[in-house]
């Protein structure tokens, strides 16, 4: 450095050199902080503009802090405080921290579903990543479709990355009872349904439900992918579970900071951390928190990205001998805050690798294993987190991925969340050829439905919906709510909020608008469904089933042009994780050509 405090292009060659000389690696943002001539002068004069001093050039990591705060998602809107958390760590641990924005996919206002744009999310923040000068990156998201969105996008550029989830909220309180955000939706939507709530009750309830900062806190996809997140070794010990507001989520994020400068120095790349090893945990432990069916969705499509295969069976064969140990709701009775307090995740985590149920010695992004992080958990008490020994549902109560006539490229059913005496169940089809076409007449008391019925909703997958949006749980016909049902059999190709419950079979593939078994069914089918035997199928004869495909049409496409088009012509069925084909695969973080 001069003594007028410029730097020159000279001393930024001298600084590359006496990395190259000494062993250390030349930082790959030097191919533009280091650069020379008029290309470097651009790039850092620019960035001097926000009050970068020289120093900051000088080849110590830059870090990304990829952020989805919006306003627009309201589980991602507190993000841009936990990001300068991040960056104190960043700064404490030698690096230089740049924060920049991503689209937030937030599946609370997004229409028609968050779902479409999670691919779209996927790639930008891949082009981000790899489009800029970075060696690093940290990860913030909230709402479920970010989490796995940041997780695709990072895992296809293979930079350093860390994941920091913004956290749950605050239980929700309401007349002296704990409700849980979205479950708690359904339950008031039933009640108000049968006048056991007022309308002005329901407003009031809502404002109960969601009253501070962060994702949903009952143990939905959110909170779901946050944990899986932390199995899969991608986010630090302890991470998912903090509450939103609560000191330790920032103290973390701090931690976070340090961290991923650490990493960076020792390349420790997701490709060293999502193995097929780290995919299996967090199968194993999706089942033991009583996850997300769209847990299998979106590690499916994780998974496509790092060239690890996972199939339909492998989520049934890693979690049948997996008990549920967490009792949240919707499957339960807690919340995401009793779960923290009752010792989050690394209790759950060291209780199934000291039941031999998890790969222990798989690296995460504290260098050390998964086992090691874990060791010493402490539990608080056994009515939030079980035991093995005495587990809050037995082993074989997770998702189940059924086959048949129906699905011939699989569907799924979350067990934990339906009703026991409908798992084995036989009965009479009602066809809806969307799910706007049930909700026309779901009300009607004269609606031809009964207990026995199994609702068929069909046209909500992938490309039909388009997006494969969480409608499958539709509610009950209303005159049978009335009667005291409360629960069916539902059949759909889309998919259902992790904070839903009842007897849904989701995901069913292929799905009805590429011509899949489900477009087949006629009002008066008989639909059976055996979970212990993970069997859907129509009983109707192969030579009948051919006779009705040959007279199907496939539906007219609801769009030519834009991203939704774009969407329907290449995302793939929902047994491959509903990804972009052309996404599939790592790409790498190749420096791109310098225009200046």
């Amino acid at each position: 450095m001069s003594d007028t405090g410029r730097t020159t292009d000279g001393q930024h060659r001298e600084t590359d050199e006496r990395q190259h000389t000494t062993g250390a690696p030349a930082r790959r943002s030097q191919a533009w902080f280091g650069a020379s001539g008029r290309g470097g002068m651009v790039y850092r004069s620019w960035m001097r503009n926000q009050g970068f001093g020289p120093g900051v050039f000088d080849g110590r990591p830059v870090i990304g802090i990829a952020t989805s705060a919006s306003e627009l998602a309201p589980c991602n809107a507190h993000l841009t405080r936990v990001a300068e958390a991040v960056k104190r760590g960043v700064w404490q641990a030698g690096g230089f921290p740049l924060e920049f924005p991503t689209m937030a996919t937030g599946e609370t206002l997004m229409r028609p579903t968050a779902m479409l744009f999670r691919n779209l999310m996927a790639m930008e923040v891949e082009e981000l990543i790899r489009a800029n000068p970075l060696d690093g990156v940290v990860l913030l998201s909230g709402c479920d479709k970010t989490t796995p969105a940041m997780l695709m996008g990072a895992a296809s550029v293979d930079l350093p990355a860390l994941m920091v989830t913004g956290g749950p909220m605050l239980n929700g309180k309401y007349e002296g009872r704990d409700v849980g955000s979205g479950t708690a939706v359904w339950q008031f939507e039933e009640d108000l349904k049968t006048g056991r709530m007022t309308q002005e009750e329901c407003f009031f309830a809502e404002g109960c439900m969601a009253r501070s900062n962060g994702h949903c806190m009952t143990m939905g996809t959110a909170s779901t992918m946050a944990c899986v997140a932390e199995a899969l070794g991608m986010q630090l010990p302890g991470s998912a579970t903090w509450p939103a507001v609560d000191a330790r989520r920032f103290e973390t994020a701090q931690n976070a900071g340090n961290r991923i400068v650490e990493m960076v120095h020792e390349e420790l790349r997701p490709s060293r951390i999502l193995t097929r090893a780290a995919f299996e945990n967090a199968i194993r432990v999706n089942a033991a928190i009583g996850g997300s069916t769209n847990a299998i969705i979106h590690l499916t499509a994780l998974a496509g990205r790092t060239g690890v295969e996972l199939a339909p069976e492998d989520f049934d064969a890693l979690a049948r001998d997996v008990p549920t140990l967490v009792n949240l709701m919707p499957s339960g009775s807690f919340l995401m805050e009793d779960f923290c307090y009752a010792g989050g995740l690394p209790a759950v985590l060291d209780e199934l690798e000291r039941g031999g149920l998890l790969h222990g010695g798989q690296l995460t992004v504290t260098g050390a294993s998964i086992a090691e992080n874990v060791a010493g958990a402490t539990r608080t008490g056994t009515e939030v987190i079980t035991g093995l020994d005495a587990p809050f549902q037995p082993a074989g109560s997770g998702t189940a991925v059924l086959r048949g006539n129906l699905c011939p490229d699989g569907a799924v059913i979350k067990q934990s969340a339906a009703s026991p005496h409908l798992l084995t169940h036989r009965g009479p089809a009602r066809v809806f050829d969307s799910p706007e076409a049930y909700h026309a007449v779901c009300d009607d008391p004269e609606l031809d439905v009964d207990e026995n019925t199994v609702l068929v909703i069909r046209n909500a997958g992938p490309k039909g919906y388009p997006g494969m949006p969480e409608v499958s749980n539709v509610p009950l016909p209303t005159k049978l709510l009335k009667a005291g049902v409360t629960d069916m059999v539902r059949v759909c190709d889309g998919r259902m909020s992790g904070t839903g419950y009842g007897t849904v079979v989701l995901h069913v593939s292929p799905e009805a608008a590429t011509g899949g078994p489900l477009a087949l069914v006629r009002d008066g089918d008989t639909v059976v469904l055996d979970v212990p035997r993970r069997m859907l199928r129509l009983e109707v004869t192969d030579e009948e089933l051919e006779r009705r495909r040959a007279a199907w049409r496939a539906p007219e496409p609801r769009h030519t042009s834009g991203y939704a088009w774009l969407y329907t012509q290449h995302v793939e069925g929902a047994d491959r994780g509903a990804d972009f084909g052309f996404l599939r695969g790592c790409r790498g973080h190749e420096v791109p050509r310098d225009s200046h």
